[in-house]
């Protein structure tokens, strides 16, 4: 600065020249004297600053950021109006900038829950993606699953799984049009409910699966299927996988051997003499020797269970059965 008042004096030739380095010198000092306490005086003053910030939950200095920015953004294009302005341009620029940005972080502050709840959705819409593949979109699971919070958007349909859906909802078998339809229901109930949905195109090359487990890839996303096949294939190409008959086979009532259930036997079994049957959670049971008792509701004790990928397995023996064994093996002795 001593330099810059040096160059206005009316003198020239080395005279000015030793003004101006005089000029430089006495700036040095200024600076070197002035500087330290200055520096000091800053430091203390935004210790003091972030001591009353360590005190606000960082809830509230989000949403006051938020507001901060949107008032910056208004008075950047009100500054950029009034700017050409003469004389006061530059004045009513900066008073604009202050005078916004305060009314942002006010009006964001007195409206916390709103500007709370759209920083949620927004996060939600850049987190993580999940892929639906056909199998769980008609399995139909994943709305309540949605709903109940467990899982979150943005939910990511290659348009090969939606071409997929209408043709299975065109079909002429009915049991096939009925599943077809029960899926687009699904994707319906989800956009409504979460407003997360996304239908992304993919490349038109390859199975379904294929393209799904593609698209997962490219947007580094999950793949949410109950198809068995998908799953392996997806995690060997390093791809999470949310499986959702893992999440019920997780969340089933866990049966112990010994214990006794009560099961309708409703066919046989691959294995000769062996019935089957469904527990009240869809558990999958197979009776050795209830065979004879199809079709009718019997009392069994749990011997093994075997838990897969594909769900879980209950073995069971009808329990007058093994009480027989047991009255046998008492008399022989």
């Amino acid at each position: 600065m001593a330099v810059a008042l040096a160059a206005f004096l009316p003198i020239r030739g080395w005279p000015r020249v030793g003004a101006e380095v005089a000029g430089t010198l006495v700036g040095a000092v200024l600076g070197a004297t002035l500087a330290p306490p200055a520096w000091q005086l800053f430091v203390r003053v935004m210790g003091r600053v972030l001591n009353r910030l360590g005190h606000v939950p960082w809830r509230e200095v989000e949403i006051g950021l938020a507001g901060s920015l949107v008032g910056l953004l208004v008075a950047t294009a009100v500054g950029y109006l009034v700017s050409g302005i003469p004389v006061i341009g530059g004045y009513l620029r900066v008073a604009a900038l202050v005078v916004f940005g305060y009314l942002g972080l006010q009006l964001a502050l007195q409206r916390r829950e709103e500007v709370a709840s759209l920083l949620d959705r927004s996060r939600r819409a850049r987190g993580p993606g999940k892929v639906l593949d056909t199998s769980a979109i008609i399995d139909g699971r994943i709305a309540d699953v949605v709903r109940t919070g467990f899982l979150e958007g943005p939910f990511l349909v290659p348009r090969s799984v939606l071409r997929e859906l209408q043709a299975i909802a065109d079909s002429p078998d009915p049991v096939r049009r009925a599943r077809g339809r029960r899926g687009l229901d699904v994707l319906h109930r989800l956009q409504e409910e979460s407003q997360a949905v996304q239908i992304v195109e993919d490349d038109g090359e390859g199975e379904v699966d294929e393209r799904v487990v593609r698209v997962a890839r490219s947007s580094r996303a999950s793949v949410v299927t109950t198809d068995f096949n998908l799953n392996r294939v997806a995690q060997l190409q390093g791809v999470r996988v949310l499986n959702l008959n893992d999440l019920a086979s997780a969340l089933r009532p866990v049966v112990l051997p010994g214990e006794e259930v009560t099961v309708q036997l409703l066919r046989e079994g691959k294995e000769p003499g062996q019935g089957v049957g469904y527990l009240e959670d869809g558990t999958l049971i197979v009776v050795e020797g209830g065979r004879p008792l199809v079709g009718t509701t019997v009392e069994a004790v749990v011997t093994s269970v075997l838990q897969t990928t594909a769900g879980r397995m209950v073995f069971a023996r009808p329990k007058q059965e093994l009480a027989a064994r047991r009255g046998g093996t008492v008399s022989s002795r």
